[in-house]
């Protein structure tokens, strides 16, 4: 069977954005209680809609034949798409090395808090910490293990874990949950320390 070249580039267009998407938003997944930061998940969505394209674009490639080809005329459809392409290609790289860079300098830690909520709604927390600085975001993570955004941050003085360190707490009810999170005496929380939990999406 083999496809038409629009309906391969329509694919991997397509897939090529939800890679630059999700370089650049809160993107977050958990698997197994382990967490799969939103940069390697763009990675991994990068290199299956290259590879995607490639084959793609073999399928739909015409046999050679001995005949001599007239030159096409260049539509603006045959200019845009292929930048359009690089954009996304761009796009999604920068993303997802930035992503990794990001985690690799702070020392990004995720955590995975239990017990789950309603549902299966479960708490992740993502730490890091540069020179006197530190901070956190919450995400709440529902059945399908996904996570579309933060649900809240905070800052803590001198480069201080409260999650890791133990200093929270984390309640469920019926509708959602709530994280506090604590500082010391001398690393206090300078920003944030609570968020709602929901998984109603």
């Amino acid at each position: 069977m083999t496809l038409s070249p629009a309906c391969s580039t329509a694919v991997g267009v397509e897939s090529l954005a939800l890679a630059a998407v999700g370089s650049w938003s809160g993107l977050l997944l958990v698997v197994r209680g382990r967490v799969v930061p939103g940069w390697a998940l763009s990675a991994a969505l990068l290199v299956m809609a290259l590879v995607l394209r490639w084959v793609l674009a073999r399928a739909g490639r015409p046999a050679p034949t001995d005949a001599v080809r007239l030159p096409r005329k260049r539509t603006w459809r045959a200019v845009w798409v292929p930048l359009g392409t690089r954009l996304l290609i761009v796009t999604a790289v920068l993303g997802t090395a930035g992503g990794a860079v990001n985690d690799q300098v702070l020392g990004a830690e995720y955590h995975v808090l239990r017990p789950s909520g309603p549902g299966g709604c479960t708490a992740v927390v993502r730490e890091a910490s540069f020179l006197m600085s530190g901070g956190g975001e919450a995400y709440a993570v529902g059945r399908t293990g996904l996570a579309l955004g933060t649900a809240g941050s905070w800052t803590v003085d001198d480069g201080y874990r409260p999650v890791a360190s133990g200093t929270y707490t984390l309640v469920w009810g019926r509708d959602g949950g709530l994280l506090r999170i604590s500082g010391t005496s001398t690393d206090p929380v300078v920003s944030g320390g609570s968020v709602d939990l929901d998984c109603g999406w």
